[in-house]
């Protein structure tokens, strides 16, 4: 299974996304993310992402390639922009698209972005490990008794 996170510019929303596939996902899986620009990793979401024990900053922010979309089973965008601009997927790729809050766009106090930052990172979360059981039970045949 080869999944693959795209947005805007692969700083904040595809990388936390790509933190928790890879922290949550069976051994064997191929998680990545990018961005239809690399915009760079934000220091915000690293922080974010490091307080619940799963460090991004070993990721690089990177451009979407073709190459990236030929191998991938399941595309996941997370913003509208890169879900309106994304290429045309191969026949038989999987697209989900998550309208997720751009934490990066928050205004206020550094109390009230974190915040943000936090309300996101485990909006992510939850939606993460929702895609790794929905494809975990895809994965798993059941028998002629139907469990």
């Amino acid at each position: 299974m080869n999944i693959l996170f795209v947005c805007t510019g692969n700083s904040c929303r595809s990388q936390m996304a790509e933190g928790f596939a890879r922290h949550l996902a069976e051994p064997g899986t191929t998680v990545q993310s990018a961005g239809l620009e690399a915009h760079g990793q934000n220091p915000r979401a690293l922080a974010a992402m490091a307080e619940v024990g799963v460090p991004i900053d070993a990721q690089a922010s990177t451009q979407l390639t073709d190459a990236m979309l030929d191998a991938a089973d399941v595309v996941v965008t997370v913003c509208g922009h890169a879900d309106e601009h994304c290429p045309l997927l191969p026949l038989g790729t999987r697209k989900y698209h998550w309208p997720i809050d751009d934490p990066a766009r928050a205004t206020g106090s550094e109390a009230e972005i974190t915040a943000e930052f936090r309300r996101v990172r485990d909006a992510i979360r939850e939606r993460v490990g929702e895609l790794l059981q929905t494809l975990r039970d895809e994965a798993t045949p059941a028998n002629e008794y139907g469990s």
